[in-house]
């Protein structure tokens, strides 16, 4: 960092600590020469027994809201008899990955390879893996050592060891139902389907949360104040809210926040980076960037016009299945309550000409004291919502519709989740435990159409599963950024965060987030490298010429 006519110089400046944000942030200063600052608009709560202790996981939005999340709601969904539910991610260093439920689920290689049909070779399924390989220190089981990594930065535990009974009977009851067998490790690409008994979670071998923040601004990084450490140039400024990025003409330059109040601005010598998640469509709407219309009528000076920003939102969706359970069988072994769930399986879709060779249902177990909750994620959703501003105000809340079951077939498709798995699974649980009994929705809810339908909407939940509002992916297939996350339109301005998923993930998002992170980053290292050899090669002909 340094000072020139009183202006704060960074050769970049990022925008966002969660999972792609921090990973751009640690690998661009991994070389001193670089200097880069990394806004955060909350603080560092690594600390915090809620945040660092894995048991609070399932309940800190309850519990915690206004201390750890964005405060936001998105607008009615008028297929759910016009329920709002929450617009919110972690406002904390790590971000989303502080607040989650800390499942580590990767895409699999059919939707990896629709990424690189779209957007070339760096998206293959083979390139993710390696990466991945490099972000992980596993601590788990496995039939493929081959495509894990146990030298990376982010711990990721599979739990329990041991699993217990409520468990081990639920997987048996999927395993009949559906035909698949179990499987041990979901991320490997040759298992991608079938019932666990383990989950792999963003956990440090004590069960301590894994977050971005715990993974990539450590203390060897960083010190308590946020200044890299050894000789690393790297700035973390916490509650620092970005408001807007600033441009000369069409060249990101640089952004301007609110410093723990008071307003800031910095300038980028290479480049902007925004990694803000569900924040990040907006900040571009406010910049200058989005459909000319609304943001004439919200008195934003057009930088480029791009109507697909902040279109192609998409988001799992979330229903549940509960279960009566047997009062002797523990959810989770007692010496390790960190393990969060009681069970899984990935299954296909049950919707007539899917794949059945393709994920298309989550199934996570959640058990409670004599109860037994399946909580059921739709994973290939039809309907796109979008998000818009409501004026040129940075502070004012988005009009964020997620459009829930707006496409019919949506709704369709989690109805046979009922009628084809969780009938089924309840059946044959019963018959391994009669004291297990499916209590909501019962058998003749599901039987029945209308009640069915209405018990979908009533029983509807949300999740932290945005992504695609940004899409990356050329202008005329609506995308915003290129395959490298540059921002269509403009120079020196990067998106890396879910927003920017071209076609929908097949799981948990944290994952992609921290693929994104990995992969651009590497590309920008690429990008500098081949800068300097071009500016060598031409000094050295001036050198000639004199």
């Amino acid at each position: 960092m340094i000072q020139n006519r009183r202006k704060l110089w960074f050769d970049y400046v990022v925008i966002g600590t969660g999972p792609a944000g921090a990973v751009i942030a640690k690998k661009l200063s991994d070389d001193k020469r670089t200097s880069v600052l990394l806004l955060e608009a909350g603080p560092n709560k690594d600390r915090d027994v809620p945040i660092k202790d894995s048991t609070f996981a399932l309940e800190l939005e309850e519990q915690f809201f206004p201390q750890y999340f964005w405060q936001g709601e998105g607008v009615p969904q008028e297929q759910l008899d016009d329920r709002s539910f929450e617009w919110t991610t972690g406002r904390l260093s790590g971000g989303g990955s502080s607040i989650n439920g800390e499942q580590y689920v990767r895409p699999t290689a059919a939707v990896l390879r629709r990424w690189q049909k779209l957007l070339g070779p760096a998206w293959s399924p083979e390139r993710a893996i390696q990466r991945f390989k490099r972000l992980e220190n596993y601590n788990g089981k496995t039939l493929h050592r081959s495509i894990h990594g146990y030298r990376g930065r982010v711990d990721i535990r599979q739990a329990p060891v041991k699993p217990t009974a409520m468990a081990r009977k639920l997987v048996s009851a999927i395993e009949r139902a559906t035909g698949f067998p179990r499987i041990l490790d979901y991320n490997d690409p040759s298992t991608p389907l079938g019932p666990f008994t383990r989950w792999q979670l963003f956990q440090q071998p004590d069960g301590q949360r894994e977050s971005s923040s715990t993974a990539f601004l450590s203390s060897d990084v960083i010190d308590a104040q946020g200044r890299g450490v050894g000789g690393r140039r790297l700035k973390v400024s916490y509650k620092a809210t970005a408001l807007r990025v600033l441009f000369s003409g069409k060249r990101a330059v640089g952004v301007s926040f609110l410093d723990k109040g008071r307003f800031t601005r910095v300038y980028a010598r290479e480049k902007v980076i925004v990694s803000a998640g569900i924040n990040s469509a907006q900040l571009l709407m406010l910049s200058g960037i989005g459909p000319a219309k609304l943001l004439k009528k919200s008195g934003i000076p057009l930088v480029y016009d791009n109507p697909n920003v902040g279109k192609n939102l998409r988001n799992h969706t979330l229903n549940f299945a509960t279960f009566k359970a047997n009062p002797k069988d523990s959810p989770l072994p007692h010496s390790d309550p960190n393990a969060l769930y009681t069970g899984g399986a990935f299954l296909p879709s049950p919707t007539p000409g899917a794949s059945p060779h393709r994920r298309g249902v989550q199934l996570i177990g959640i058990g409670g004291k004599g109860t037994l909750t399946i909580a059921i994620l739709y994973l290939m959703p039809k309907s796109r919502g979008s998000i818009r501003i409501q004026s040129k105000d940075p502070l004012q809340i988005v009009l964020a519709d997620e459009a829930f079951l707006a496409n019919p077939a949506d709704m369709e498709a989690v109805k046979r989740i009922y009628r084809t798995y969780i009938k089924k699974i309840a059946k044959n649980l019963s018959r391994i435990d009669p004291a297990y009994r499916l209590i909501s929705p019962t058998i003749d809810v599901i039987n029945d159409d209308a009640k069915l339908e209405s018990f979908i909407k009533e029983n509807f939940d949300h999740n932290h599963h945005q992504q695609g509002a940004l899409r990356m992916a050329p202008i005329d297939k609506g995308g915003v950024v290129n395959s490298r996350g540059h921002v269509h339109g403009v120079r020196d301005l990067i998106v890396a965060d879910a927003s920017i998923v071209p076609f929908t993930v097949d799981g948990n998002t944290s994952a992609a987030a921290y693929l994104i992170g990995s992969t651009i980053a590497q590309q920008l290292l690429k990008e500098k490298k081949g800068r300097k050899t071009s500016l060598n090669v031409h000094r050295k002909g001036e050198r000639v010429e004199e």
